[in-house]
């Protein structure tokens, strides 16, 4: 094997290698047969909902933990029903930022024109107003030490900062 044919074998591994990346955009060459993966984040938790949009039934439901992210791929024609569930859906639930992995868990799943996936973004943690019997901070008046002044004093001050905090 010639030398010049070595790059373009090892640029031809790392697109594909990169095209198969887990990301929420799809990876380098994505498209809609490939994974799909969706973040759960504090900010965004998020449920996934596939629904059989010949009657309605919801087939596949997923609470993503947060920090996680589920990846999901659809095999068309690798189901146990040609009619009802004919392709099968392969999913993990992950670290966020995995871009590799198998997919270990499946289920089956209707055919890409009578599904439909539902992302739904849960209640996130709710914000809590301060105490109002809280300690104050520091500098509010009542909580400053003992013959501080607002014009400060000779410990204040010292004509060589790298000795400010030296004693």
């Amino acid at each position: 094997m010639p030398m010049t044919r070595l790059p373009l074998i090892a640029l031809l591994l790392t697109t594909l290698l990169i095209a198969g990346c887990y990301t929420p955009q799809g990876g380098l060459m994505s498209s809609s047969t490939g994974a799909l993966t969706y973040y759960s984040t504090a900010e965004e938790p998020k449920t996934i909902m596939i629904l059989d949009m010949r009657n309605g039934e919801n087939i596949f439901e997923m609470k993503i933990p947060v920090g996680k992210q589920l990846v999901m791929q659809f095999h068309d024609e690798s189901g146990d029903d040609a009619v009802y569930t004919p392709d099968l859906m392969k999913y993990e639930v992950m670290e966020i930022g995995t871009s590799f992995g198998s997919l270990n868990n499946s289920i089956t799943v209707p055919n890409a024109y009578s599904r439909r996936i539902d992302v739904f973004i849960r209640q996130g943690e709710k914000y809590e107003a301060p105490e109002p019997n809280r300690p104050l901070r520091t500098d509010e008046m009542g909580d400053r030490p003992a013959g501080w002044t607002p014009a400060g004093g000779k410990d204040d001050y010292r004509d060589d900062p790298m000795t400010t905090y030296d004693d």
